[in-house]
């Protein structure tokens, strides 16, 4: 079944080249020097921090079940890592913004750092103070970073526009491609040269260390705006009255929460999904296939996008409804093909079945990422932008815990069942916000919806 694996991946690298080398030189912008060196040293910093994200990602449930804990511990793990990050996450851009968004950065590379070294033992302790301070890294990374660039790239007085090339750069390379090769590497590290399933958390280490030099040595601190240097009991109420106000954005955060939570809950089903009488399965190689799924995705969204006759609230209650069917694969296998007994050897055919469905909800994921940063970027006023994202958040991790805290409880097509419930909830709501938005076309925009208009002209996929 090896060659299955080959089959799937380079069948997807196929349709991304052809995709990505079809762009005509329109969708190309023109920018100075200054611009793409400043551009150039935030892509290698965050490309090394993705790296050290994306390393760790496919061996930490594998790392868990090597020392021994069962489904039920290593759920507790997990609900370590998203409560720490539901809990610091509302509150770390503030801190970002009042102590320095570089400090915060240098912060993040410390504090994954050590969560990499707790993965050397084997105690359930220092692993769940791994899994907390993972989960403070992760706050800091979806924040602190894209605080610095949009903050430094409006001091140095670059175009507003640029903005969305290094955006773009930064999707395309930290969660595309450095994801691949990150899958690629840690997979050479543990099955080709035998270093094991912590090996992937010790290059990680590495790479975070060479990016803090980075930072260290060639970043200038900046910090919030004075009039975003409120108080967070403020800037929560301003957020929840502009929730409770506009439907909109009620319903996107809805809209994330779900997809987002039944992400996370696939992050933490997938392997034993495709290797459930312990089938010998490279997961470098294939969390590499589903990363090169997404990029598919995203390339694919980036075509929609630059079309204005296709609408991000219409073609994605189809990409939701998809992902929804992709999800119920588990469910039709278990119930269609006759299971394996025999323990060990390679993927069984039911498992083959599932990564195809499993590389079609990566590709939704693509496409969803850059389609949610749009109708953000429509729907959430400006002035209470990321707390409004923090607060999407809190009921993204709380599902998740609950989810992860009963997953023993439950069959995992039971679980893999709810999720492909959640994203059809997520379509329909999707489907109401597409009419509310098609109904209120006609009446005057809010103030903040015109700041956010001339932005709205460019393509996401501008410099590609």
């Amino acid at each position: 079944m090896e060659l299955f694996y080959f089959i799937v991946f380079g069948g997807l690298a196929a349709i991304v080249a052809a995709l990505e080398l079809s762009k005509s030189s329109k969708d190309r912008i023109n920018t100075p020097s200054a611009f793409n060196a400043f551009k150039n040293n935030y892509l290698l910093v965050y490309s090394l921090m993705m790296a050290g994200d994306w390393l760790q990602g496919p061996y930490v449930y594998y790392l868990y079940s090597q020392y021994g804990f069962g489904k039920g511990d290593i759920g507790q793990l997990f609900i370590a890592g998203f409560g720490s990050s539901m809990l610091f996450g509302t509150i770390v851009g503030s801190l970002a913004d009042k102590q320095g968004r570089k400090r915060a950065s240098v912060t993040y590379c410390i504090t994954y750092i050590l969560s990499c070294i707790t993965k050397h033992s084997s105690q359930y302790k220092v692993l769940m103070l791994g899994r907390i301070l993972g989960g403070i890294a992760t706050s800091l990374l979806f924040s602190a970073f894209e605080s610095w660039l949009v903050a430094e790239h409006n001091k140095r007085g670059f175009e507003q526009q640029w903005l969305s090339i290094t955006f773009s750069k930064a999707i395309f390379l930290g969660n595309g491609l450095v994801a691949i090769i990150s899958g690629l590497f840690g997979n050479v590290l543990v099955d080709t040269l035998g270093f094991g399933p912590v090996a992937p958390f010790d290059a990680a280490a590495c790479f975070l260390a060479i990016g803090m030099a980075i930072i260290i040595s060639s970043w200038s601190e900046n910090y919030g705006d004075p009039s975003e240097n409120k108080d967070l009991l403020t800037q929560f109420k301003g957020a929840a009255v502009a929730i409770a106000s506009d439907e909109k954005i009620a319903l996107l955060g809805a809209i994330q929460s779900l997809f987002e939570g039944s992400m996370y809950t696939f992050v933490f089903l997938w392997t034993p999904a495709l290797s459930p009488n312990e089938e010998d399965i490279p997961h470098g190689f294939i969390f590499a296939t589903f990363m090169l799924a997404s990029m598919l995705g995203s390339s694919f969204a980036s075509r929609l996008m630059a079309r204005s006759s296709f609408k991000v609230e219409s073609y994605m209650q189809i990409v939701f409804v998809v992902s929804s069917a992709s999800l119920l694969l588990p469910i039709l296998t278990s119930s269609l093909v006759t299971p394996s007994k025999v323990k060990g050897g390679s993927i069984s055919f039911s498992g083959c079945i599932q990564l195809v469905g499993f590389c079609t909800f990566e590709a939704c994921v693509g496409i969803f990422w850059p389609s949610i940063m749009k109708m953000r970027s429509q729907y959430i006023p400006e002035e209470a932008r990321s707390t409004i994202m923090n607060f999407f958040r809190i009921p993204l991790n709380i599902f998740v815990c609950i989810v992860l805290y009963n997953v023993d409880a439950f069959p995992i097509t039971i679980m893999f069942g709810m999720c492909s419930i959640f994203l059809f909830v997520a379509a329909l709501l999707q489907r109401r916000l597409m009419v509310i938005a098609d109904s209120q076309k006609s009446t005057k925009p809010q103030d903040w919806t015109a700041l956010d208009r001339d932005t709205e002209a460019e393509p996401l996929n501008a410099a590609d």
